[in-house]
């Protein structure tokens, strides 16, 4: 009953972000926060699936091989989405407005994209091993996914 449930919760967390991003002339009417919200929204989504890996991960909740599957294959998916989308060049911490995105994103826009091509790499892999249900090798592309995360917020957001 409980996987059902966080079954449930994925899916509609992914459809939200679905149709977030297949929304992009709406996103641009909204203006620079609705571009924000387009990109805090995907990472909400991203913390929505990594937290309860890392999770087990680190031992904090019992490990479950098919809800980690479930959770990998959820963040391949949302990782899959054109988050670029979701940075306009008037979008950054020194606007006016509410966000931790530094402006370094735009000045260093090629290796921003390589990071976040980096997570979409890394979590396909996520999926693909889990898939597989080897739990020494989950928790090593797991880590190997949250680098990716970690390298792009280093450098590119406001503590």
């Amino acid at each position: 009953m409980k996987y059902r449930l966080q079954k449930k919760a994925s899916i509609a967390a992914l459809l939200g972000a679905v149709c977030l991003a297949s929304l992009p002339p709406v996103t641009q009417a909204a203006g620079v926060q609705g571009a924000i919200d387009f990109r805090q929204a995907a990472m909400n989504l991203y913390k929505w699936y990594l937290g309860p890996m890392g999770g087990m991960v680190k031992g904090k909740i019992p490990f479950d091989a098919a809800g980690f599957k479930s959770r990998a294959e959820g963040l391949a998916t949302a990782a899959s989405l054109d988050l670029t989308e979701g940075f306009p060049q008037d979008s950054f911490s020194d606007s006016e407005s509410d966000t931790d995105a530094k402006p370094e994103i735009r000045e260093n826009w090629q290796d921003f994209t390589a990071k976040y091509q980096a997570l979409r790499e890394e979590s396909a892999k996520l999926a693909s091993i889990a898939a597989g249900g080897d739990m020494a090798a989950m928790k090593k592309q797991f880590g190997a996914t949250a680098k990716t995360c970690k390298g792009c917020h280093d450098d590119y957001r406001e503590k």
